[in-house]
């Protein structure tokens, strides 16, 4: 019982598990510049929940009702993150047989979520910096420029400083997006919040797959001790292993 109060308590308007200093700090602050239009940038190692902290600026934000759009930067491949980015117009290039609106339409009036953005190629970034400045972008192909209103957050777990330094990360775009830098704590700055989280997950599987389980006190105590280099992801990864093989009742060491 005290640990689904706590889930509870913990999560409140946010989607963020864990009553940890480090916990309550970066829910404090998000709490104080998501209603800002500020841009953020959000930092961390991978697996940290770094794009759980970007949904909880946009809920909390005045742009909560519109959309939240997320783009991995390194998942597209360069030759075709500008047309993502974007959309394109009706012959722009072979096969291109109709407008497409690009990712960038679909966030305005809402909040874009840059992940990965040290992935984003140097030609790429000279673009977006143009949108930052501006407002305003031309669809691959099109002579007409359209407007958009967007709240930008960006997420790297990548040292931005030191790429600028290399020459593969453009300087003038790094302050452009880093107007309040956030950073989120590896699971082992927060091990108090570990058993939250445990509990957390475990409803979530539960509730998508309707396989329910619990953890033997001896399946616990490993989970509390275990290191993990891999953070919360790979918590929950790990989690939703031992309930895919357990199915169902208590799970033993």
């Amino acid at each position: 019982n005290s640990l689904k109060r706590g889930v509870s308590a913990a999560q409140g308007l946010l989607p963020l598990v864990g009553v940890s200093p480090a916990l309550r700090n970066i829910r404090t602050l998000i709490e104080r510049i998501a209603p800002t239009d500020v841009r953020v940038l959000v930092t961390g190692p991978s697996g940290t929940g770094k794009e759980v902290v970007s949904k909880a600026l946009h809920q909390l934000s005045l742009r909560a009702a519109g959309p939240f759009v997320s783009v991995h930067c390194g998942a597209i491949p360069a030759e075709l993150l500008e047309s993502e980015l974007f959309g394109y117009v009706r012959g722009a290039f072979t096969g291109a047989d109709k407008d497409r609106q690009g990712l960038l339409s679909m966030a305005d009036g809402g909040t874009l979520f840059l992940d990965e953005i040290g992935e984003m190629p140097l030609p790429m970034q000279v673009k977006l910096l143009r949108v930052l400045q501006e407002g305003t972008f031309y669809p691959v192909g099109g002579r007409e420029q359209k407007k958009i209103d967007i709240r930008l957050v960006s997420a790297t777990n990548a040292q931005l400083p030191e790429l600028v330094k290399q020459g593969r990360f453009r300087e003038d775009l790094y302050y452009r997006i880093k107007g309040i830098t956030l950073e989120t704590p590896a699971l082992d700055e927060r091990r108090e919040d570990i058993p939250l989280l445990i509990q957390h997950f475990l409803q979530q599987i539960a509730a998508k797959s309707a396989q329910s389980v619990q953890l033997s006190a001896p399946a616990l105590q490993w989970f509390l001790q275990r290191p993990w280099p891999g953070n919360v992801r790979e918590l929950r990864n790990t989690l939703e292993s031992v309930v895919a093989i357990a199915r169902h009742g208590v799970v033993q060491l």
